[in-house]
């Protein structure tokens, strides 16, 4: 139905909108820092500084270019309108650390600034590290410094309470992010409105045509039919199913308007927005069903209207560090002040070389220890290189290995041109002539260029960001200085500016943050520190930090068990809430069992240090509190090992658990509302007292019997309530057979992952799913497990048909597959299935020996002395022979004070036994 005026109306309403220039304007909204009296933002931030180079440097600063830098940074800082902005970073990092939330040393180049060091803001010193603050803050530089902090992961959260009622409710918000329909995403929901449930198939077959996603992204669809798009010739299979197909066609072509659009809304992970005034006045804001105010734009919207973003970021390893020394505290009564910690220690520099370095930040994976082990560290400046040369840039050219190779005399060291072999000496003395830090760049541009840090900085990004017109025009700039250098009579010449910029140009490209690097290398150094010299401390820390990821917590136990460590399971009278050292052994967590809440564990340890340790299974009933007696609790923490300690077996007190709990439930809620105390008092009661509680208690008639589960149905239980394999495992002993017919550990497999091509795995099938696809072919989903890590096998219907009778829980298993990834997690196409017999293990008979072949013409006293100390290295229960193998005889002798324990790291360590052959 028509309306009349209806147009006219709407056009009057639009001319009536004034103009929004001025809410979009860029105005200073910087939150506004109270200072004393007497002093403004700037003053105070220059009286905050003088303190702070006092704390820094209480015997005097080491060098007289500290003041001096010191002042040029504050000439940027003030001059640049910014004092407001480092005072509250700083309050922000000194309020933590009153409270004890740990803080990052810190991150990105905000490390390059000495004001922010002597503010607490960073925890290095730049000068030793040769950092530049004009890498942070520079006059030529236009855009607002950003200082990113990072916090305890557990934490974070107390810190974003902490500005919001610092600067106020009404100025402070967390920052809305827009989820974006991606790749196949809009595929399926393309295929979905125009064909149906029918359509999923379609956009399942589309989807699999396409290229492998790369760092978890996949190639955009306009990229598929885009010639120059870098991965266009990867896209040759989609493009001719599109091509070919018409219903593909169809779904292909809605799917490149749907990519791209905003699917929701969310709040992202660490970004919060500050303001001078309330967010109202400037942006609007959202709020959530859960009561937390967000804003209404994205974070680059509201600092482009001159708000302050400022990343408030959870790292996980902090809270590792932190539960570390609680547990160093704990456990040695020592204090880690990591504050005042230098970087010299030589049992971490030890362990660095060796490549023993699972669990260390940034130094975790496979090939990141082989590179450690090629390089042998021994100064802090190698630990801020390798973080900057394990990445795709460098390792593409090879730089990793360079530098280590430089570094050990196993390369020589090469000038780029014989001109500027001296100039350029001092800059990459620290790298061996490599180019590795941004910075570097920016100190060839002044020292050879004639640049002024800020337009060496601007030289930096211009080549970093490869636009052609944009480097041609930097290099008449870069030719010009150099041609003017007093460096060399005359300049340098143009052979010797090509030389350079021809080798500057591709390493800026990948050319690291130093600042950054060396930032994040001061935390790798801490973490290796405290594995080094604390590693029970250490392990339960880490253990702790990925409770809830069960194929890391079991790398992380067999990583203990290769270094001696004993992790035992819970136990009501040890444990605490999570992991914790006990002398050189780690004891499980409370917190880890299941159905055990955080509570529930607060109430145990608080009773057991209240009325002293509990005595027995009774004991424990009759002094818990309420929360702590319930049915499902008590069973979990049995099942669990948790009463091990008190002699009787986990299967009689599964019998009479239940009984236990409905005799005490009613008088401790009595006890809880106040009625009367349970049994007395606990305090100071006589032994006759005792005697007499005890025989009253309503647990005086329990009976506990002897007999135990059979063993397999005992770890099952374990498994189930820890989620891991703790005081045994059922393939204990059979290391060596698994090894024998599938090389590589499970965990090994993980760690270093093949991104295609086939696997051996050996282990246990510990879970088993069948399924019917919609032919209604049966297929199969499992789990298999070793010692240390579990790996996902799917048995698809023609390879299960071949398999489905051996495919049985619990049953020891050799699987050939193919590996297959799904949204960054690795499984495997299983293509082949033989059982194991295991059967002389179960029976406790003896294991076959380890056999070594030795060439006797090879052996001499350093190799006997290398077997001898690689053989004490793996203590075990496996009898060694060695077979020496002469031109016309064979010996063998049994090793009998050399047993081992059988992995694949001792084997490993065998194999570079020069005439050293392992027999397996």
């Amino acid at each position: 139905k028509e309306v009349p005026g209806a147009a006219d109306s709407t056009l009057l309403i639009a001319k009536s909108v004034e103009s929004y220039e001025e809410v979009y304007a860029h105005k200073d909204r910087l939150p506004f820092f109270e200072v004393p009296d007497g002093y403004d933002q700037g003053t105070w931030l220059r009286a905050e500084v003088e303190r702070g180079l006092k704390w820094r440097y209480p015997d005097g600063v080491p060098d007289p270019y500290y003041n001096e830098r010191i002042e040029i940074e504050l000439d940027v800082i003030i001059g640049k309108g910014f004092p407001a902005y480092f005072l509250i970073v700083a309050d922000l990092i000194n309020y933590a650390r009153r409270v004890g939330i740990r803080v990052g040393p810190g991150r990105g180049s905000a490390a390059g600034s000495l004001v922010a060091y002597v503010l607490g803001i960073t925890n290095l010193d730049p000068i030793p590290q040769k950092l530049l603050f004009e890498r942070f803050l520079n006059p030529e530089r236009v855009s607002m410094p950003d200082i990113d902090i990072d916090f305890d992961d557990r934490r974070r959260g107390e810190m974003i309470r902490y500005a919001t009622d610092k600067y106020g409710v009404d100025k402070v918000a967390q920052v809305i992010t827009f989820g974006t329909i991606k790749t196949k995403a809009a595929i399926k929901d393309s295929a979905r409105v125009h064909f149906g449930q029918p359509g999923y198939s379609i956009a399942d077959r589309i989807s699999k045509a396409l290229p492998p996603p790369i760092m978890a992204k996949d190639i955009p669809l306009s990229g598929i039919v885009d010639s120059k798009h870098e991965r266009y010739g990867e896209a040759a299979e989609v493009r001719a199913l599109v091509e070919t197909d018409e219903e593909c066609k169809t779904i292909f072509e809605t799917a490149r308007g749907l990519e791209g659009l905003i699917r929701n809304a969310g709040v992202h992970a660490c970004a919060v927005i500050m303001s001078s005034e309330p967010l109202t006045n400037a942006i609007p804001l959202w709020q959530r069903d859960d009561g937390s105010i967000i804003t209404g734009w994205d974070y680059p919207s509201c600092e482009a209207i001159g708000l302050l973003k400022m990343d408030f970021l959870g790292l996980r390893n902090l809270t590792v560090i932190g539960d570390a020394i609680d547990n160093i505290k704990a456990n040695r009564g020592i204090d880690v002040d990591l504050d005042t910690l230098d970087v010299t220690d030589e049992e971490t520099y030890k362990l660095l070389s060796r490549g023993d370095t699972l669990g260390v930040f940034q130094l975790d994976g496979g090939p990141m220890r082989d590179l450690l082990r090629r390089m042998q560290p021994t100064q802090f400046d190698d630990i801020v290189a390798v973080g900057a040369l394990y990445r795709p840039g460098p390792m593409g050219m090879n730089a990793h290995n360079d530098y280590a190779d430089r570094k050990n005399n196993r390369q020589k060291v090469k000038p780029i041109h014989p001109e500027l072999d001296e100039p350029l000496r001092e800059i990459l003395a620290d790298t061996y002539g490599l180019i590795v830090y941004q910075e570097q760049i920016m100190h060839i541009g002044q020292k050879v260029a004639g640049y002024s840090m800020g337009r060496a900085d601007v030289l930096r990004r211009a080549m970093g960001k490869k636009k052609q017109e944009v480097l041609e025009k930097e290099f008449e700039g870069f030719e010009a200085g150099m041609k003017a250098s007093e460096l060399v009579p005359g300049g340098f010449s143009s052979e010797a500016i090509k030389a350079l910029w021809d080798t500057i140009l591709p390493f800026a490209g990948y050319a690291f943050n130093k600042s950054h690097a060396a930032a994040y290398g001061l935390i790798s150094y801490w973490t290796a520190y405290l594995k080094a010299n604390f590693t029970a401390e250490y392990m339960a820390a880490l253990l702790t930090s990925v409770g809830d990821n069960k194929d890391k917590s079991a790398v992380y136990l067999s990583e203990c068990r290769r270094l001696g460590i004993k992790v035992l399971p819970p136990d009501v009278n040890e444990s605490a809430l999570r992991f914790a050292a006990v002398g050189d052994d780690i004891r499980f967590g409370l917190g880890a069992v299941r159905n055990v809440g955080a509570n529930v564990v607060e109430s145990i340890i608080k009773t057991r240090e209240e009325k002293g340790k509990y005595s027995s299974f009774t004991d424990f009933l009759d002094k818990s509190e309420l929360v702590a007696c319930n049915k499902r609790v008590i069973e979990s923490l049995i099942k669990a090992g948790g009463f091990d300690s008190m002699g009787n077996t986990r299967l009689s007190m599964i019998q009479v658990h239940e009984d236990a709990v409905e005799a005490v439930v009613p008088l401790k809620r009595q006890e809880a509302m106040g009625q009367f105390d349970l049994f007395g008092s606990f305090g100071d009661e006589s032994a006759e007292d005792a005697v007499s509680a005890s025989a009253s208690s309503p647990l005086a008639h329990l009976k506990f019997g002897e007999e135990e589960y059979p063993r397999k149905q005992l770890l099952a239980y374990e498994r189930e309530m820890l989620g891991l394999y703790v005081s045994a495992h059922p393939l204990d002993g059979a290391e060596r057979i698994l090894r024998k017919h599938a090389p590589r550990p499970i965990a090994a497999l993980l760690a270093d992952p093949p991104r295609e091509g086939e696997v051996v795995i050996s282990g246990l099938i510990t879970a088993l799913e069948r399924r019917v696809n919609k032919k209604g072919e049966p297929w199969a989903i499992c789990t298999v497990e070793d010692m240390d890590a579990a790996i996902e096998v799917l048995y698809f219907p023609k390879s299960y048909a071949l398999f489905a009778a051996d495919l049985i829980e619990d049953n020891a298993v050799l699987v050939k597959g193919r590996v297959n990834w799904r949204e960054d997690k690795m499984s495997v196409f299983g293509g082949g299935l033989a059982t194991l017999d295991l059967s002389e293990i179960a029976n406790g008979e003896d294991e076959p020996p380890l056999v070594l072949l030795a060439a006797a013409e090879k052996i001499d006293q350093s190799v006997v002395s290398e077997l001898k100390s690689t053989l004490l290295a793996h203590k075990g229960e496996t009898p060694v022979h060695l077979k020496l193998v002469g031109q016309r005889q064979q010996t063998v002798f049994a090793l009998y004070d050399y047993p081992v324990k059988v992995t694949s790291m001792l084997i490993g360590e065998l194999k570079g036994i020069r005439g050293i052959t392992a027999n397996s």
